[in-house]
């Protein structure tokens, strides 16, 4: 563990040179997040303090796009894929097989110290406008929620990191890999509710995205946190969830299995 442990010290000094990057990358994403609210605002205006669109009021919805950029920033992949689709086709990789060491381990303490510090940038603006919109923000509704809420919020990043992680390694087959990566880019932006919550679209198409592993990543840690899954569906959601983590670690394992097969470097 003490080579992970110094990898993850080195990444953590490396991304502090980018510290202001992070903290303007924060607080200029704020201004899409300003017009989401502004748009569902003028939904509910005139419809009274107690309106509805599917089970939201206002204060709800408002949380609820509150606590998707808390998530978001919490556990989305910046540029790793794009930096191991780099390490396989620029060759770096092989140093990795030649060491003690296991690439995915490596790849995720990068990621860790990224998330790290990118988080404690980033939540000084996503703190200050939260208190901006006090009035509509929800808090958990006791301790129980907010470790159920932590717990989920964990096995997204994991779920985040082996997908982007596995969609990176299809450099072993193709070229360039950028295709892929904004494709499944558009499906999780659409499909883990970072537009709009799962639950207000109609129900059979909500339960079809039930099925694949996107609302784990943003809407249904959201959903734990203001408490919109409870009981029974909690406890299964969150089995889902640790499933699709579990699934997407060993397609990862697998696809580097198959991959490093036809990899082949020359050269010093």
């Amino acid at each position: 563990m003490a080579k992970y442990l110094h990898v993850l010290s080195i990444g953590i000094q490396n991304t502090l040179v980018y510290r202001v990057n992070f903290l303007f990358r924060a607080v200029f994403g704020l201004v899409p997040l300003m017009g989401t609210l502004f748009v569902w605002q003028a939904i509910y205006a005139g419809k009274g303090p107690d309106a509805m669109v599917g089970a939201y009021t206002l204060q709800a919805m408002v949380s609820y796009y509150l606590v998707v950029t808390f998530v978001d920033a919490l556990t989305a992949v910046a540029e790793d894929d794009w930096q191991i689709a780099a390490d396989i086709k620029d060759g770096a990789i092989s140093q990795f097989l030649l060491k003690p060491m296991d690439y995915l381990t490596y790849r995720l303490c990068l990621y860790l110290s990224g998330r790290t510090i990118y988080t404690a940038v980033a939540l000084v603006p996503v703190a200050l406008f939260a208190v901006y919109l006090r009035e509509y923000f929800l808090l958990p509704a006791d301790a129980l929620t907010t470790v159920l809420f932590s717990l989920s919020l964990v096995l997204a990043a994991l779920l985040q990191f082996f997908l982007a992680y596995t969609m990176a390694l299809l450099a072993f087959w193709v070229l360039d890999v950028s295709t892929f990566i904004f494709i499944q880019f558009a499906f999780e932006y659409i499909c883990s509710g970072h537009l709009f919550p799962l639950d207000i679209l109609p129900p059979a198409l909500s339960r079809a995205l039930q099925c694949t592993p996107y609302p784990y990543l943003c809407y249904f840690p959201a959903a734990v946190y203001l408490g919109r899954v409870s009981g029974e569906a909690l406890v299964q959601g969150l089995f889902i969830q640790a499933a699709w983590v579990a699934g997407a670690f060993a397609l990862a394992r697998w696809v580097w299995s198959r991959g490093i097969r036809r990899y082949s470097a020359a050269g010093g």
